[in-house]
């Protein structure tokens, strides 16, 4: 378990310098935005290539991110209680 936390936080560490939150995030001519269900999610990008717990201080989960490749970006979009949360692109 540690092992998996320290990569993550390398990933983040590492992808928070070359990221950008967004409120929305376009699929050809559909538009996902902040506050969308999960399975809007899923309609619009398909399933994701890998999840992620996002775990608080104290080890309790709070959320998930799912990661989706979208041509030559990383598509970080993090799910809470079964909502669109946050979209991070990340190139």
């Amino acid at each position: 378990m540690r092992i998996a936390t320290a990569t993550m936080f390398a990933f983040t560490l590492l992808a928070a310098s070359s990221a950008q939150a967004a409120e929305s995030y376009a699929f050809g001519n559909r538009v996902l935005t902040v506050g969308d269900t999960a399975g809007k999610l899923v309609e619009l990008a398909g399933s994701p290539v890998h999840k992620e717990p996002v775990e608080n201080k104290f080890g309790a989960r709070e959320a998930e991110r799912w990661e989706f490749r979208r041509e030559d970006k990383t598509l970080l979009v993090t799910i809470r209680d079964g909502k669109v949360y946050q979209i991070d692109e990340v190139y």
